[in-house]
């Protein structure tokens, strides 16, 4: 008898490698522009050829760390140099709208990390101004491109769990060091840092709510350090919790009627999930020999803007709105609200 595995025939992401090569260009010097360039080369066709910063000192440095070529003292430079094809930006949330559309402006597609801006207005603004010019441009949540989210989803398609019920999301990390999180100027708090992970997860299976009820705590400054979430979606539920100031499971779960997946902590980095049927033995999905992470969205990037796509249906222009619209109404409950709103 075939395993489980074998009889759902789980769908995987193609492989990074096989992704037309693309250069890019990197917008901002912080530690997530650090992740991107160390595992997006190592494990994928693609290319960082530069980095831009603020500081023409850090720009360099950077570079050398990465053996990158190109060092730009200006993200004006970066975005305008005819070697890069597509930038990442990698700036904080504050700053992803006007420098996505900085890129846009000088023609070169986007992939703009998460959370995507600071809300659904400035989320708006960034895709127009990709329409407009027929560019490409998607959120950098990288999760939902991992293999095993694209298992999962296929499962969860696939009706083995029945009619899904609940699904829970969690991540809390101690970060109280990381001076960003403190500063409402530069879009701090958990929730876009944090809670994007667990919300743009139950929005991968369960769509846009029908209604939102969050609790949280604020800091001195104003911004949230601790939240939960419910979203309702008529006979299910999901609930996302956040918190910066303390590390959690980070755990995830779906919940069927015919059955339940539980992730493997940590749910939002390459991991296994196992299913456990309503009726049957328990059974474990893994990919084995998976590192990195963040190449496969790069690779899917690289799929789109060769066949000329400006959206990538995994995680279309329309669900970065409506996740950034459901942490919009998570501040609004909560009071927090960013210097220029």
């Amino acid at each position: 008898m075939s395993s489980p595995v074998t009889s759902l025939n789980l769908t995987a992401p193609p492989d990074p490698y096989e992704a037309p090569p693309l250069r890019w260009g990197i917008l901002g010097a912080g530690g997530i522009a650090r992740k991107f360039a160390t595992e997006v080369p190592a494990n994928s066709a693609q290319r960082v050829v530069a980095v831009g910063s603020r500081s023409a000192a850090k720009a360099a440095g950077f570079a050398e760390a990465h053996g990158i070529s190109r060092a730009h003292g200006s993200y004006a430079d970066l975005v305008t140099d005819p070697e890069v094809d597509v930038v990442y930006v990698a700036t904080p949330h504050s700053h992803h709208r006007d420098h996505a559309v900085l890129a846009l402006e000088a023609g070169k597609p986007v992939l703009v990390e998460k959370a995507f801006t600071r809300n659904a207005r400035e989320a708006r603004e960034v895709l127009e101004a990709a329409e407009s010019r027929g560019l490409f441009a998607m959120e950098a949540m990288w999760t939902r491109f991992l293999p095993h989210m694209t298992a999962l989803r296929h499962l969860v398609a696939s009706g083995a769990l029945g009619d899904v019920l609940a699904v829970h999301g969690d991540h809390g990390q101690r970060l109280p060091h990381v001076e960003r999180l403190r500063e409402p100027g530069l879009a701090g708090g958990a929730l876009l840092d944090l809670g994007v992970y667990p919300i743009s997860f139950i929005h991968s299976l369960l769509g846009r709510p029908e209604a939102i009820h969050a609790v949280g705590m604020l800091s001195d400054a104003g911004v949230d350090v601790h939240e939960a979430v419910s979203l309702t979606y008529g006979n299910a539920v999901g609930v996302a919790t956040a918190n910066m100031w303390a590390r959690s499971r980070t755990s995830a779960s779906v919940i069927g009627t015919e059955g339940r997946i539980d992730l493997a902590d940590t749910f939002f980095v390459p991991t296994t999930f196992t299913v456990t049927p309503a009726d049957g033995d328990p059974w474990t999905w893994s990919e084995p020999g998976v590192t990195g992470g963040f190449q496969y969205q790069a690779a899917e990037v690289a799929r789109c803007v060769a066949v000329g796509s400006q959206q990538s249906e995994i995680l279309s222009w329309a669900a970065t709105v409506e996740v950034m619209e459901i942490m919009d109404e998570v501040r609004r409950q909560l009071g927090v609200v960013y210097p220029g709103e």
